[in-house]
This record gives C-alpha cells, structure tokens and sequence, in this order.
C-alpha cells in the first residue's frame, strides 16, 4: 500500500512545509504525488530527499504527465515541457492511419507516444542524439510499434522513408547558449546540455533540420517545429530559404509557439 502524506511517521503538514521551503511552488501537489509513490515511510523519505535536492519531480516519480499520458522519464532526460503538448496537438491534424511520422529530436519520445495513441495506424519513427532519451523513448513509443534510432538527426533513419514522410515534428534545442545558465537549476543541471543549447541565436538544430527536411518529406508533407516567440521572423525566413510555404501558430493557453513549414506538391 503506498504510504501516505498523513502516515504517522510524517504529517502531510509537514510534508508540504518542507517541500516548500526548498522552493516547490507546488508543493501540495508534489507531496501528494510523491507519497502515492511511495511504498513505505522510508522510501517516501528518500524521494523528498531527491526533490528536496532539487531533482526534478518527474526524474523522481519516473513519469511525467503529457496530454493526458504518463510518458516515463529516467534521471538525465528532457522533461517534457507542458506547452510542448500544442506542438503534439498541430502535429496530430489531418493526419490518418498509414501516414509516416517522424519524431525528430525526440528526448523521451513524448510527441511520437502522443501522436501515436491518438491516430492508431500510423508508421511512427523517432531519432535523437542522447542515449538516455533514446532508451526512454523506446520504452513509450515501442509499445506503439516505432521504431526509435540512436544518431544525429537524419543519419540514423532508414533510407527506405526518405520522400515519404508526411509529418516530420521536433522539438529541437532552441535556448540560445548564453541563455543557458539563466534557466532554473533543475532544467540546467538534471537535463542534458545537447537537449537545451540552441546555438548563438537558438535555431542552429533548426537550421539543419530544414535544410534537409525536403529531401525526407513527401510532397505536401509537414515539418513542425517549436520556438521562442521571439524566435518567429528568423524561423520563417529558415523556412521559406528552404522552399517551404510557412506559417506560425501561437497558443496562449500554453504559452507555446510553432512554426510549421509545407514542402509543396
């Protein structure tokens, strides 16, 4: 039975005041997630201890919450990010069973286990460069029937789906590198550098991707990608230079921006 935050060995009172003062703004919330995590008092102790420390709390619990899924995460993964759910929502549109999907940049594979779920049917794929998120992403888009590669972008894909792809959706870097540090220490020091560093202007990840994306893409096919409000110009022009038609979606509600390119029939 998983211990409580009220079980005698530590009051839920207590449990909240200490996760807040280590700076846990939601610190009801995470008390009861942990607690219903925990199978004894010791062991709720040891996550607190890792919340504590300033672990993520996804990295703790080994899930996090995404369009309704529980996607696993391991300690070194990209967490994905909530306003990362309006990029898996412009990605899934028009698409239908038998479309090639690619996950490009796929840390645990959040986008791709979303897309899959929702449109069954789907030859779904997914690529990134970190081995962790590669093992993670395994784990949610395996189930599914993707198949997940190890490499940089491109590199690893089987060539049979070049000019096939219909959806080419990623969530590549975009925090330009002299913005690193000032992210929170929990994004700075728990996720990986190659999943956060964009380059000098935080599109460098972008520019390749589109520089190759028409030779992967089936005519009409989509790339979509997520980016800084303030990254909007620089990205359609990226877009445009490689031929695309372009466009900008924004939502509000999740504080999230993509860009979205058409390679032309």
């Amino acid at each position: 039975m998983a211990a409580s935050p009220s079980s005698p060995g530590r009051s839920r009172t207590a449990l909240v005041a200490e996760l807040r003062a280590a700076g846990c703004v939601f610190a009801e919330e995470e008390a009861a997630l942990l607690a219903a995590a925990a199978c004894s008092e010791r062991e709720l102790s040891e996550l607190v201890g890792r919340r504590v420390d300033g672990v993520p709390l996804e990295h703790v619990l080994g899930w996090a919450e995404f369009c309704g899924l529980r996607i696993v995460v391991e300690p070194g993964v990209f967490v994905p990010r909530r306003r990362t759910e309006f990029l898996a929502r412009c990605a899934a549109e028009g698409l239908v069973p038998g479309a090639v999907v690619v996950d490009m940049c796929c840390g645990s594979g959040a986008v791709g286990t979303v897309l899959g779920q929702e449109i069954a049917g789907i030859e779904l794929y997914a690529a990134d460069v970190d081995p962790v998120a590669v093992r993670c992403a395994r784990r949610n888009i395996g189930p599914l029937g993707g198949r997940v590669f190890a490499g940089d972008l491109y590199a690893p894909l089987p060539g049979s789906i070049a000019g096939r792809v219909d959806v080419l959706v990623a969530n590549a870097p975009y925090v330009p590198s002299h913005a690193v540090a000032l992210m929170p220490p929990e994004a700075r020091l728990h996720e990986p550098l190659v999943a956060l560093d964009g380059g000098g202007d935080g599109l460098d990840v972008h520019r390749r991707l589109t520089a190759a994306a028409p030779g992967w893409l089936a005519p009409g096919g989509r790339l979509l990608m997520e980016i800084g409000e303030s990254q909007v110009d620089t990205a359609l022009a990226i877009l445009a230079e490689a031929g695309f038609e372009a466009t900008v979606r924004v939502s509000n509600a999740h504080d999230a921006t993509v860009v979205a390119g058409t390679r032309p029939s």
